[in-house]
């Protein structure tokens, strides 16, 4: 494989990577072309060593969500370091899917339950005072708020596991790169 062969597929597979760390990374491999070509070395030597580029894109793309996530942990940094776990291997695909999938889906539920739980709070203390609720005026305000600040916190505790959800994600990924890269350096 040329050079420019090489080059032209990891700059495929870092599609979805903000343009600054693809730019980062392409002057890299290029300088590692270039450092190369002085001690004598082909191209397809240099290609061959660094091993497929659609693989070492996939491993670039798990560092640079990872270091998104580390960085600003939004939920758009959470989804691109998921996605990146996801896309280090098609075979953890198989195996991770029918484990996170359903996790998901669970906290995705309590998050929706979670809302509705605080709306209905907040109908039970806005209408509750004018609807003869039992207990009088005084128990609607309370239930309402007390059913708004459950919520509140399951939503806050709903929160924070989601965070070790995507931090277990995070160091799977690592660990599966540092498991595999010495098999694909001895190949």
């Amino acid at each position: 494989m040329t050079r420019d062969e090489f080059l032209k597929k990891l700059h495929a597979g870092l599609a979805g990577v903000r343009q600054d760390a693809i730019d980062d990374i392409m002057s890299d491999y290029d300088a590692h072309f270039d450092a190369a070509a002085e001690e004598g070395r082909s191209e397809a030597e240099v290609a061959a060593a660094l091993g497929d580029p659609a693989r070492l894109a996939r491993e670039l793309r798990l560092e640079a969500g990872v270091r998104r996530w580390e960085e600003v942990r939004t939920p758009s940094s959470a989804v691109s370091a998921i996605v990146a776990v996801l896309g280090l291997g098609a075979i953890d695909i198989l195996v991770l899917a029918p484990i996170l999938l359903p996790v998901l889906g669970v906290v995705f539920g309590l998050y929706v339950a979670t809302v509705g739980v605080f709306v209905a709070g907040g109908a039970v203390l806005i209408a509750g005072p004018f609807s003869g609720f039992p207990g009088g005026v005084a128990a609607a305000v309370l239930a309402g708020l007390g059913m708004m600040s459950a919520a509140t916190a399951c939503c806050a505790l709903l929160t924070i596991v989601t965070i070790w959800l995507i931090n277990g994600l995070v160091w799977f990924g690592r660990l599966h790169m540092r498991l595999i890269k010495p098999a694909i350096e001895q190949a």
